[in-house]
């Protein structure tokens, strides 16, 4: 490894880190949902997935990298908030489908709507250094060249 790609490579760890501290490190957005929402952020998460389509509880387990169990404890405290309900899956009578129900649907748009706002600091960039931030970040999302 060169002197080059040692300091490449030393650049990229440091911008990976201010990435992951400001999406994971304040969590305000994290908190703000849970509060508004009165539930744990991984049954807004599960809720989430399920207003995408409906899912079996294995499907959902493993989307939220998570076992059954849990995974069926999580739909119980929704079903129980009205939020999802349970119907037998037609192609297989052992298991279940987990959909969401009207009040869930909106519950999942008002934590999308709430994950969705951008941070002050993210606003107050000057017009051309968002262009230039999208335009970077696009291409790790792998959506631009």
């Amino acid at each position: 490894m060169t002197a080059h790609d040692d300091t490449h490579a030393a650049t990229a760890e440091r911008a990976w880190g201010q990435l992951r501290e400001i999406v994971l490190g304040g969590n305000e957005r994290r908190k703000e949902v849970v509060d508004a929402l009165g539930m744990s952020f991984f049954r807004i998460k599960a809720l989430r997935r399920i207003a995408r389509g409906p899912l079996t509880l294995r499907e959902l387990a493993e989307q939220l990298l998570t076992d059954r169990p849990y995974a069926t404890l999580v739909v119980d405290d929704l079903a129980a908030r009205g939020l999802v309900e349970r119907t037998a899956n037609p192609a297989d009578r052992r298991s279940k489908i987990v959909s969401v129900t009207p009040a869930g649907k909106e519950t999942a748009a008002r934590a999308e709507r709430i994950l969705g706002t951008p941070p002050p600091a993210l606003l107050a960039l000057p017009a051309e250094d968002l262009a230039e931030l999208e335009r970077i970040t696009s291409r790790l999302a792998g959506h631009g060249s």
